[in-house]
């Protein structure tokens, strides 16, 4: 049954119910149910043995180190017996559509973050008891049995704390974090443990001494802008459970991206992954700097008859590393050099970034690198 989708808007005060549902290991996951051969081993999707990047590893991958924009060669070296299955993402795209109708059952406040993940606004819903935390495991129990897949889920009062709460007991979890339970719950939260804040900027936080939300929330707003820079401003508001966004069923993705027009059309691939490898350090450096990143890479490529050609690849994480980055631009590079052999402009973007933030930028360069 398809239900009608309104763009309506939602309540904007601490009264609101805000579920985040996160599919466990989503791509592996379907992998693993419709191929029983697959189940309780580590998989791989995406990539070979020899070559390409991971877009999403089974939970008995993970328990190795495998992780999503891992190249193919590091994680069979971490996992010997790693088994790499062939992405589809017309199959991934179709679980996700009936996921979604069950959302949307619920509440037209649904925005979807990707394939695998959604905000639900549910203080007021269609059908259901007036119970978040009811309607989430609700939700959940209705997934799996159209799906035969499982969903993790975190309830709370804001976006912010919904999908902090959704990583809590994954897989096959839930958390709710009521207001009242909040400022003890960040208190305690290891840095690490954020949404929002990465692997480099916890690292650093530890160095100076923050090891939990209590440890920053010690911070003005002022020092924490000095010690982190502009993001510290966000750093000081999730702290303290401050965040007002409504959940946006009409979100636009956003993304950060580097383009260049060369005066000399590149002919060979390896004058073009130079030059792409160039353009991922600048958007990799802008992301980094605002420990923001993403889960799906495009690269464009435009011939010298003006004609343009995008490919994407998504992934289940984001991709935090540079190797990891310049790995997936080279892949899409090699895999359409057939249909593009020679070029006139290159360009890369992240987007689905980790943190919403209302960044969609594409950098400023030069016509062509001196």
């Amino acid at each position: 049954m398809k239900w009608k989708r309104k763009a309506v808007p939602g309540p904007r005060t601490k009264d609101r119910k805000i579920i985040h549902i996160d599919m466990d290991a989503f791509f592996a996951s379907v992998e693993q149910r419709d191929n029983p051969e697959l189940r309780g081993k580590p998989i791989a999707v995406g990539g070979s043995k020899l070559r390409g990047v991971v877009a999403a590893a089974s939970y008995e991958a993970r328990v190795f180190g495998v992780h999503s924009a891992m190249p193919s060669v590091t994680a069979k070296r971490l996992c010997p017996q790693l088994i790499f299955v062939k992405s589809d993402f017309e199959k991934y795209r179709a679980v996700s559509d009936q996921i979604r109708d069950i959302f949307y059952s619920y509440t037209d406040l649904v925005e979807p973050l990707s394939l695998d993940e959604a905000y639900l606004d549910v203080t007021e819903t269609k059908r259901g008891p007036a119970s978040a935390t009811l309607i989430a495991r609700a939700i959940r129990e209705e997934i799996y049995a159209t799906t035969q897949l499982t969903a993790s889920a975190g309830v709370s009062f804001n976006k912010f704390l919904a999908k902090v709460a959704s990583d809590i007991n994954k897989p096959n979890g839930m958390k709710v974090i009521m207001p009242e339970e909040a400022p003890a719950f960040l208190a305690k939260l290891p840095v690490e443990d954020f949404h929002g804040i990465g692997k480099v900027t916890a690292a650093r936080m530890h160095r100076m001494g923050y090891r939990t939300g209590g440890d920053l929330r010690r911070l003005t707003e002022v020092e924490m802008a000095q010690r982190f820079g502009k993001v510290g401003r966000h750093y000081y508001r999730i702290v303290r459970a401050l965040d007002d966004r409504p959940v946006n069923p009409n979100r636009n993705r956003k993304s950060v991206g580097a383009e260049r027009t060369y005066s000399d059309d590149l002919k060979t691939l390896s004058a073009m992954q130079e030059k792409l490898d160039w353009l991922v350090e600048k958007v990799f450096d802008y992301l980094a700097e605002r420990d923001n990143y993403g889960r799906t890479v495009t690269l464009k490529m435009k011939s010298p008859e003006f004609v343009i050609h995008t490919r994407s690849r998504s992934f289940s994480g984001e991709i935090r590393k540079l190797q990891d980055l310049k790995e997936v631009a080279r892949q899409l590079l090699v895999e359409n050099i057939e249909d593009v052999p020679v070029v006139r402009l290159l360009g890369i973007s992240v987007s689905n970034l980790e943190r919403e933030g209302g960044e969609g930028l594409q950098l400023l360069l030069p016509f062509e690198e001196e």
